[in-house]
């Protein structure tokens, strides 16, 4: 996101530019205006920025989302831990009736 709001550093008078087409597909575009731009606030809003308060904007961004995969990455690890335990649990219940399945049509035989 922050690499694709340092289009003052360019000083270009048409920045080429990909536009977003549907969250899929992304056209070619120009820029007009480096100055300004529109920039998705999220849920379908978009604000008319300076490249500079966009710059801002996209940085507090950033670290606040940092923030939060900091905040939540304990509580991930923990349940990332407790799918790994119920899995090799799993595991050995189906191995445990794999084994007795088969001593049991062994017997009969």
């Amino acid at each position: 996101m922050a690499q694709s709001v340092n289009i003052t550093e360019l000083n270009l008078p048409q920045l080429e530019m990909l536009k977003n087409q549907l969250d899929q597909m992304y056209v070619p575009g120009k820029l007009h205006d480096v100055e300004h731009v529109l920039i998705d606030v999220g849920t379908g809003y978009y604000v008319e920025k300076t490249a500079e308060d966009a710059k801002d904007f996209f940085k507090r961004k950033i670290d606040f989302l940092t923030k939060q995969m900091e905040k939540i990455q304990p509580a991930l690890q923990e349940k990332h831990a407790m799918k790994q335990a119920v899995m090799e649990m799993m595991s050995q219940k189906i191995q445990q009736l794999t084994t007795l399945g088969a001593a049991q049509a062994t017997a009969k035989a």
